[in-house]
């Protein structure tokens, strides 16, 4: 029976199963069997998140795809939801920024505040990422991502199956949590999945185009992103905050 939770998990009594030894298609085929409509895949169309849509879609999970538009995603980001698209014959919930948010930043702090601090750019991801995805996952019980812990230090303590205290308690599913690169790559190519043509042109980590270049031989593969920072996490805060970090502009 699928579960419809008014309270976080723990609050209702809902079991979360120890999957480590599973696999990506039975942490799915969990996902879907337990939640129904009320799990959705997050996906930014990096080739993580690619897998596990090419999985879900070859399991015939039906699951519902959402996705953030930042409005400063790449023209080949936008290019690759479309054929998604087409390629699967889903649709893709789009969510974005609030305008009025957009506006009193933009006018405060100009238009590209994020290269200016760290708090800044943190009040530009909250706006344009944070604040939407905490609207999409309103009126779900648990969301599924492409986070691997081989992505960086600050994801290495990633489960498969887990709680999300960062949003209220509900469950947060990272089916490739163990997964190599090599691994999401060598399935790309197995199953012909749909991936974004920046990845052919050196990028290893794909946001807004602002915030993402591509990285040299030898780097960390979340080095092309924010890439004129150091010292903190390569995050935007959808996952984690960087150690430190206030996502207010003064902080």
């Amino acid at each position: 029976m699928q579960a419809v939770l008014t309270e976080s998990p723990i609050e209702s009594g809902l079991s979360i199963p120890d999957a480590e030894g599973w696999t990506p298609e039975q942490v799915l085929a969990w996902a879907a069997q337990t939640f129904g409509g009320r799990v959705a895949l997050s996906i930014s169309f990096q080739v993580d998140g690619m897998v596990i849509l090419d999985m879900a879609q070859r399991m015939g999970l039906g699951l519902r795809v959402m996705t953030i538009d930042t409005g400063r995603l790449p023209e080949q980001t936008y290019d690759l939801i479309d054929r998604v698209r087409d390629h699967y014959g889903i649709e893709v919930e789009v969510y974005h920024p609030d305008e009025s948010e957009l506006e009193d930043m933009t006018t405060s702090y100009g238009m590209n505040p994020f290269y200016k601090s760290v708090p800044l750019r943190m009040l530009c991801c909250e706006i344009r990422k944070v604040n939407p995805l905490n609207r999409a996952l309103a009126d779900l019980d648990a969301w599924i991502t492409g986070v691997r812990r081989g992505h960086a230090a600050s994801r290495s303590g990633a489960q498969k199956i887990g709680i999300d205290w960062q949003h209220k308690g509900i469950v947060k599913i990272n089916p490739l949590a163990d997964w190599t690169e090599d691994d999401v790559w060598e399935y790309i190519r197995d199953n012909d999945v749909p991936y974004n043509r920046l990845y052919d042109a050196g990028y290893t980590s794909i946001g807004c185009a602002p915030c993402t270049r591509p990285v040299s031989a030898g780097e960390d593969a979340r080095a092309g992103r924010w890439w004129w920072e150091s010292g903190v996490a390569k995050e935007c805060g959808i996952h984690m905050n960087p150690v430190g970090v206030s996502t207010a502009a003064g902080g």
